[in-house]
């Protein structure tokens, strides 16, 4: 049975986020040698968790750098699964069409108490019952990185809160993560 997954921030390419710090001053991204070696563990992560009939949510801020149509056209087609795109703010849609089934600007799980977006949405967002339901929403983001999500229903899954893995949509609507 396919399974549907979540991640945020690759950042594929970007080789000065590596010198990053977060707001406590720590490096988040600490390991890597260069871009290229991160850019390979993010695809072997990827690799070992999403099969090809699996659907692959990605919120946003794919990659960074030089040569990005010849490294989207080497590597990111090769990684499985049905891929679409929550937009961060450091992506063109225009560029990122040809890479992904569907681009848009959040992603609406109400029915399972979710909802997918690249920043943390305003809790008043989240609380208007008309647009969502009665259900409580468990807003799932990226954009922030290493640094904490805001308080209330917010799980960030950018790749470094993750462990370079994408996050089954399941797990996070089980609040098993």
């Amino acid at each position: 049975m396919p399974n549907t997954w979540v991640i945020s921030d690759t950042h594929f390419r970007h080789e000065a986020i590596l010198t990053f710090k977060d707001y406590a001053g720590k490096p988040p991204r600490e390991g890597f040698d260069n871009a290229d070696h991160m850019d390979q563990h993010m695809m072997d992560m990827w690799n070992e968790t999403v099969k090809p009939e699996d659907t692959i949510y990605h919120l946003g801020d794919v990659l960074f750098g030089h040569d990005k149509l010849d490294w989207m056209q080497a590597n990111f087609k090769k990684l499985p699964g049905k891929k679409y795109l929550v937009l961060g703010n450091h992506d063109n849609p225009k560029f990122m069409a040809m890479f992904f089934k569907q681009i848009m600007l959040w992603k609406d799980f109400s029915d399972l108490g979710l909802l997918l977006s690249h920043t943390p949405l305003h809790q008043s967002t989240l609380a208007e019952s008309h647009r969502f339901g009665d259900n409580p929403i468990l807003n799932v983001h990226g954009h922030i990185h290493s640094n904490p999500s805001p308080e209330g229903p917010y799980k960030c899954v950018c790749v470094e809160q993750i462990n370079y893995t994408p996050v089954n949509l399941d797990s996070l609507r089980e609040g098993v993560m």
